[in-house]
């Protein structure tokens, strides 16, 4: 409890330069701004109300923020991830509200702001710093290890879920999987066979959630075909879903910027990066370039353009482009406009000098105590919300991107 509030009077004293939202500043730094002035405490991000917790939504927008700190040199952004790092670091590779045995892949993908506090720890001669932020990552690092498969090699996606692949899984396990083996495996025959693992689990996602007549990738697959909302045949589930085929975008631009272009696997989710965006192209909306909540019904009655999904295929285009893993002359004014139109649709001024991102999905799964059914009415049916972690993250990479960053 000590620790808890001590962190939060931390965060208190910065307010004064958190809550400055200059409309001068670029995007990326004003969706910053805007967030912190709604949250002060990380705690707070994605509705939390102040209740650590180690989550994958809360996780991934700090690492965003940590990206956008070290372009901007924002030294009290940096300290409000390390705020939130620190107190869900109980020492000793013990995390606050994590429990490995759950095998839950979205818990592996938080720890990846401290690959960064590692390092920075590390130049600053702060051993027990940096050994400690060490011991957070190894902790995660055994999850991945010992975390059940299915008979195809890919992770179950909980342990409550077993034998299902979603491709939410791709973004929560692998970039953290192929950062940390980069990073820290000094033997080149395991890292190879690290990343070979990593590539084959893109592969089986891949093949077990395609859908040949839309040519997009469904939402999950239960290899045993036993769930009520798998189909007893493919073990597919009913539709393909916009943000997790945006995850999937995601997971494969993050995961190319670690692999070594010298490793045959680069190619191979190079392809499936370009083979991903351009199916899911034929699916944009024509008057915006924005994509729908669920993907592969844009013209059906109710379905609505949802914010998440479209950032995160922007930012993989972006990314894709930047980086020469996608033709400039087909995408790079392509990726540029759709940023544009993107801005255009979801990002709202406020009066209070903010801005929000509005339409996004709030959640969307499968099974579990709510018997998601995965069906068209399903989808529509969560709640839409605005500023979730889950677009605001990837919108301020995009826009470091846009922003020649």
């Amino acid at each position: 409890m000590k620790k808890s509030l001590s962190v939060i009077l931390s965060a208190l004293a910065l307010l004064p330069t958190l809550y400055s939202c200059k409309q001068q500043d670029p995007l990326s730094v004003r969706m910053i701004r805007s967030e912190i002035s709604r949250c002060p405490d990380a705690t707070f991000l994605d509705g939390r109300a102040g209740t650590p917790k180690w989550n994958y939504t809360t996780g991934l927008e700090l690492l965003a923020f940590q990206d956008a700190a070290r372009t901007y040199s924002l030294k009290d952004v940096d300290a409000y991830v390390r705020n939130w790092a620190d107190l869900m670091n109980e020492g000793e590779g013990k995390i606050k509200t994590y429990k490995k045995s759950n095998y839950n892949v979205d818990h592996i993908c938080p720890a990846r702001i401290y690959f960064r506090l590692y390092d920075d720890a590390l130049a600053k001669g702060d051993s027990l710093g940096a050994s400690s932020y060490k011991a957070v990552l190894d902790s995660i690092r055994s999850q991945v290890e010992s975390q059940p498969r299915t008979e195809a090699g890919a992770f179950w996606h909980k342990k409550i879920y077993p034998y299902q692949l979603w491709l939410d899984g791709l973004y929560m396990a692998l970039p953290f999987y192929a950062q940390y083996t980069a990073r820290f495996e000094s033997d080149p025959a395991e890292a190879d066979r690290c990343y070979r693992d990593i590539v084959h689990e893109f592969e089986v996602a891949a093949d077990k959630t395609f859908d040949p007549a839309t040519g997009l990738f469904r939402h999950a697959w239960d290899e045993s075909r036993k769930m009520f909302w798998a189909d007893p045949v493919t073990g597919q589930s009913a539709h393909a879903w916009g943000r997790a085929d945006g995850w999937y975008a995601m997971a494969l631009v993050e995961v190319l910027d670690i692999i070594p272009e010298s490793h045959p696997g680069h190619k191979v989710l190079a392809d499936q990066l370009e083979y991903l965006l351009g199916a899911v192209q034929k699916f944009a909306d024509p008057a915006t370039g924005m994509w729908y909540q669920v993907l592969d019904c844009p013209a059906r009655e109710g379905n609505y353009l949802e914010s998440t999904c479209s950032i995160m295929f922007v930012y993989a285009a972006l990314k894709g482009v930047s980086k020469g893993w996608l033709d400039s002359a087909e995408w790079g004014t392509r990726s540029r406009q759709a940023y544009d139109s993107f801005v255009k649709t979801f990002i709202r001024e406020n009066s209070d000098g903010t801005i929000s991102m509005t339409s996004c999905c709030a959640v969307g799964g499968l099974g579990g105590k709510q018997m998601r059914s995965g069906d068209f009415d399903y989808y529509l049916s969560e709640p839409i919300v605005e500023n979730d972690p889950k677009g605001v993250g990837p919108f301020i990479w995009a826009s470091l991107i846009y922003e020649g960053k």
